[in-house]
């Protein structure tokens, strides 16, 4: 007879389930400004405690404080703000689209705009994104062609990809924004091996790995860490905490037991949290991470605190899973009012021009979409030919006979 009793384990609970009232007491949010700005070339033991904090700049009444309240150039800032209400007006509009049917499928990145708007503007031309599928910020705040882009979610004649890939899974190698995978997690190993060809080169093209709360639970995150640990290439490790993987929580993927920031301390890669939803905080800790790695200090890993307003995509309904009211909870306020209102008490903005941007925006998706429609929606405008192009350098004869009975 043993002398204990029965083993058991342990399932985490998220903090709310429909019909609750939401609760954000599992995040400690500190004051704006409280957390300092360790020197470019850190020793990464010196700041394990950065990890389990949170850098915030932007305070409740709209201004940056504290150590990382470097001064941002007025072009980025308005650059910054039009990019997320571009964003936000595109997401709207391809939303409707896969509602009325024109597309199969797509994923919204409400709230989490300033991740990538703001870490795309702190990177230089050849950098290179290794980005999922909720940072197409990342392209909208370049000059990347808008029409193209809605083709490629329509899968139609002019889709550079040819149907090829998933709606949202976008490709630019001339915009840094490497393919899309729909296997999380293989980007993060793919931009440490990037990063290091990059080196071995003798070029100056830094990488960046991005990756969400749940998908930091694969095997190629590790693996990924283990390397840029060995070999130090210039890459910056981004983790995108949107509080849900889907429908389940942050703490299923271990969020619960440690910050994901706190996983690069096992590998002596340093690392920040930082509020995702305060663009300046997260513009001026890109522009540190990415020096980092243009001085051969190594990589930086960021973990980037935001929340997922929309549904995880159209094929769910987040309703079934947390509470109803939660998004209206959540603690760090709205990336895009955050910053709208920092510009207009600086003078720099008003709400007459934010009023006048968002129908800019509106009418400019609006009317890319016309032009991409002309060119097909779903299943109308592509080939059955495509599914053989492309494939084998020298078609294998199989294909090839498949090929004519389709008559292609």
């Amino acid at each position: 007879m043993s002398d204990f009793g029965p083993l058991s384990f342990s399932v985490p609970e998220p903090a709310g389930r429909p019909g609750d009232e939401p609760d954000f007491s599992y995040l400690d949010v500190p004051k704006a400004g409280a957390v300092r700005k360790p020197k470019i070339d850190v020793d990464p033991r010196e700041i394990k405690d950065m990890a389990r904090t949170m850098i915030r700049v932007l305070n409740r009444d709209g201004e940056p404080v504290g150590q990382w309240a470097d001064p941002i150039d007025d072009d980025i800032l308005l650059h910054g703000l039009k990019s997320m209400l571009r964003t936000r007006a595109f997401d709207e509009r391809m939303m409707k689209l896969q509602r009325q049917g024109k597309t199969s499928f797509y994923m919204k990145c409400t709230g989490e705009e300033a991740i990538a708007v703001g870490q795309q503007l702190a990177l230089a031309k050849g950098d290179m994104n290794f980005p999922t599928y909720r940072q197409q910020g990342l392209l909208l705040c370049q000059d990347y062609p808008l029409e193209k882009m809605i083709c490629q979610i329509l899968s139609n004649a002019k889709d550079p990809l040819h149907g090829r890939q998933l709606p949202i899974m976008y490709s630019s190698k001339e915009h840094g924004f490497y393919t899309i995978s729909g296997n999380l997690g293989t980007q993060y190993i793919h931009a440490v091996g990037w990063a290091m060809a990059s080196a071995i080169k003798g070029d100056t093209k830094i990488a960046t790995a991005w990756i969400g709360d749940g998908s930091t639970a694969e095997n190629d995150f590790h693996a990924a860490l283990v390397n840029a640990s060995v070999y130090k290439p210039p890459v910056v490790l981004n983790i995108v905490n949107n509080q849900w993987a889907i429908s389940s929580f942050q703490g299923i993927a271990g969020g619960d037991a440690a910050t994901f920031a706190e996983r690069a301390h096992g590998y002596g890669i340093p690392s920040l949290r930082v509020d995702g939803n305060d663009f300046i905080a997260v513009y001026n800790v890109s522009k540190w991470a990415v020096e980092r790695a243009r001085r051969n200090l190594g990589p930086t890993l960021i973990e980037w605190v935001t929340y997922r307003v929309a549904p995880h995509s159209t094929s769910d309904d987040p309703s079934k899973y947390r509470p109803r009211k939660e998004s209206d909870a959540w603690p760090l306020g709205d990336p895009v009012l955050r910053l709208k209102n920092y510009l207009i008490n600086e003078g720099k903005w008003s709400e007459e021009r934010h009023v006048q941007s968002e129908a800019e925006f509106e009418a400019e998706v609006r009317l890319a979409t016309k032009e991409a429609e002309k060119h097909g929606v779903m299943g109308e405008g592509s080939s059955a030919r495509d599914i053989f192009e492309d494939v084998y350098k020298e078609m294998p004869p199989h294909l090839r006979e498949q090929r004519q009975k389709l008559g292609v």
